[in-house]
């Protein structure tokens, strides 16, 4: 906890709020909202019955009403009640600053959905690099919301480690090190215009904070959820334990080589700061430094890389690739994982409806929204930021996954996927896409893209 006058040392135990005995701290006195300031927004904010009351008004953006201290670790419990169909948030670790978006409120934000997607007490980056934890491999924890009733939530900051429980059910085990300390912030979203959410309200109460001794106090997941790593090219004990290993170390070409050569291009790739990237050369197809490959081969298996594109950037990853099928220029052929910028590449508006875009699996099936309800299109980040591909090969079945919502599924050697091969660019190509195994794959289109976190695990004995 920061911000602590060194006046106030001498008379703090006469200060401490309750519970203060058992190592927890009253951030909320039930009666007013001393310690509390408004940042960002106009949404009011009230004092009603023993709970903070956020009431949304049209025509302004998110409203924030955050702790005048600042805290770093932490273990943050509270209760909160939302009117459907409003949306809202906890921030923790927030910031505001004038540097950055003239002082926009962006960190981490536990979500309060009350969505039919259920995504409450999944991590959302606000104003910034968007959802780190959505639910949509965490269906236990989308159950767990009671809709217009109260909730138990659960935060849990502790160095890297981030984590959430909604009425005692894990939701969000995240690791990441973007933003080490900061304040804690009750969100009433901005509605716009929108008047079947004007007056909507959502309550929180016995808000209360632990900053010390939080070792012992953590709370045991069971490895019950899934963990989302976001520190760029390491894995964590967590995932080693569960067969993750590095396909790129982050400084070194070991483990790749040219598709079509016996060792890594000596030229269009470089390694900077941790990342590797293709060397813009004007937009053709492995004609500068050419695609490169994995040394080894897999067949089923669960991968994922960052990535990031300039503007009208073209790439792909691909797998069950078979390097020496296609003789002569151009890239080498395998089912591909379509990395573009659908807004200003001309080949988003060829292949056949949308069969060529962000996250489609290229020329045969269009990726779309396949994880929340009601909603088609992709969460795809902008130029310039990083996006999470995801790959799953079990068997025949195929998943595509794009910033944690699935956007492609597809069984490879049924008569379907037989059927648009059979009308794609690949029907020339005896059983493509149905080989036992093949390396994985990064395309050089001959566009800056970077890639990074580079990672994959064996599922062949599961």
């Amino acid at each position: 906890m920061k911000r602590l006058l060194g006046i106030l040392v001498l008379c703090v135990q006469v200060a401490l709020p309750a519970h203060a005995h058992d190592g927890w701290h009253d951030l909320f006195d039930g009666k007013s909202l001393d310690g509390w300031s408004l940042v960002n927004g106009s949404a009011k904010y009230s004092v009603e019955d023993g709970a903070i009351v956020g009431t949304s008004v049209s025509d302004s953006p998110n409203s924030f009403l955050a702790t005048d201290e600042i805290f770093g670790d932490f273990i943050l419990e509270f209760e909160a009640k939302l009117d459907t169909p409003l949306n809202s948030g906890v921030q923790f670790r927030g910031l505001s600053t004038r540097e950055y978006r003239d002082g926009r409120v962006h960190g981490y934000q536990l979500e309060l959905d009350s969505s039919e997607r259920g995504w409450t007490a999944g991590i959302y980056d606000e104003a910034r690099r968007g959802w780190l934890y959505s639910l949509t491999r965490n269906p236990a924890a989308t159950a767990a919301y009671k809709f217009d009733e109260w909730n138990r939530y659960r935060i849990e900051a502790i160095g890297d480690s981030l984590r959430t429980w909604v009425n005692d059910v894990p939701a969000a085990n995240l690791v990441d090190r973007e933003t080490a300390e900061g304040f804690i912030a009750l969100q009433v979203h901005g509605i716009g215009s929108d008047e079947s959410k004007l007056g909507k309200q959502v309550r929180w109460r016995n808000i209360r904070i632990m900053t010390s001794g939080l070792d012992a106090e953590r709370r045991a997941d069971g490895g019950s959820i899934e963990e989302f790593n976001y520190i760029p090219n390491q894995l964590t004990d967590v995932q080693k334990a569960a067969g993750w290993k590095l396909l790129w170390d982050g400084k070194t070409t070991k483990g790749w080589r040219g598709a079509k050569l016996p060792t890594f291009p000596d030229r269009g790739w470089e390694i900077v700061d941790g990342t590797l990237s293709v060397v813009a050369s004007g937009g053709g197809e492995a004609r500068h430094g050419g695609d490169i490959i994995t040394t080894e081969e897999f067949s089923e298996f669960e991968f994922e890389v960052d990535f990031r594109i300039a503007a009208g950037a073209n790439s792909g990853i691909k797998y069950f690739v078979d390097p020496n099928l296609l003789k002569g220029q151009g890239s080498a052929i395998g089912l591909e994982f379509q990395v573009l910028d659908d807004a200003l590449h001309p080949d988003a508006k060829m292949g056949v409806a949308g069969n060529r875009t962000m996250g489609s699996l290229y020329d045969l099936i269009a990726a779309t929204n396949l994880s929340e309800p009601g909603r088609t299109a992709k969460r795809v980040n902008g130029v310039g930021s990083w996006n999470r591909a995801r790959l799953v090969v079990k068997g025949k079945r195929v998943e595509h996954w794009l910033n944690n919502s699935k956007v492609v599924e597809f069984e490879r050697g049924s008569q379907i996927y037989r059927a648009l091969v059979t009308h794609s660019k690949y029907a020339k190509w005896p059983n493509f896409g149905e080989w036992e195994k093949g390396p994985i794959l990064l395309q050089d289109h001959g566009d800056l893209v970077s890639f990074r976190s580079i990672k994959i695990r064996d599922l062949s004995g599961e």
